[in-house]
């Protein structure tokens, strides 16, 4: 199996077919992604102004990759740290998982954020290194002002379960008070999302910049 690092290389290595170094870039998501693939494949068109046309600025895909990568290198000495404090742990008789759970073994759709995996243009506008930073103070136990994900302040957006309602935050969708009913819910998105257009960049213009017309844009 391919390694990420490896993977890393091709989307910067200029002598391959700009196609061969999104599909890398692909594969880079695969490996690391805090928003849920889609949607983090969406803001990184976004943040690094991939176009639509990806011959016309291939080292958009650069930054892409640059930003995933500054957020894995933060992650991954978390992850590391606290894999060896739960080894200790174990080898001490302390077994049981602590609670709450790291916040990259939440489950995908039971966790405050499984909204980005329904739908991909929730996610927080923060870069990704910033959103890793803030989720890695909140688990030292650092109060954060503001929406846990995004620092959003704004008013809360109510979400009808047919039964009772779940707040969002106003900024990223992060789910602030869930159903009374305590059981997760299927969020439906306001606008229908086409993984198709994600992927080929339908909400990008040709120099980078996004369409405000578009769905994601």
């Amino acid at each position: 199996m391919t390694s990420y690092q490896t993977q890393r290389a091709h989307v910067h290595d200029a002598l391959l077919p700009v196609h061969r170094r999104h599909s890398a870039l692909r594969t880079c998501i695969a490996f690391f992604a805090p928003y849920g693939f889609r949607a983090t494949y969406h803001h990184l068109t976004l943040s690094a102004a991939i176009p639509r046309r990806l011959e016309a600025d291939p080292d958009a895909m650069v930054r892409a990759v640059e930003e995933l990568h500054e957020a894995r290198v933060l992650w991954l000495a978390r992850a590391e740290e606290y894999a060896a404090r739960r080894r200790a742990e174990k080898r001490a008789g302390l077994r049981a998982v602590p609670d709450p759970r790291p916040w990259w073994l939440r489950s995908r759709w039971e966790g405050p954020h499984r909204v980005w995996r329904q739908d991909p243009f929730r996610h927080p506008s923060l870069r990704l290194p910033d959103y890793v930073r803030r989720q890695n103070a909140l688990l030292d136990g650092v109060r954060l002002s503001g929406c846990p994900a995004c620092g959003h302040e704004g008013a809360r957006v109510l979400s009808s379960t047919g039964h009772g309602w779940v707040e969002l935050c106003g900024g990223c969708a992060w789910v602030l008070a869930p159903c009374p009913c305590g059981q997760p819910h299927l969020f439906v998105p306001e606008i229908p999302v086409s993984w198709k257009h994600i992927w080929q960049r339908a909400h990008m213009s040709d120099d980078g910049s996004p369409k405000p017309h578009r769905p994601g844009g």
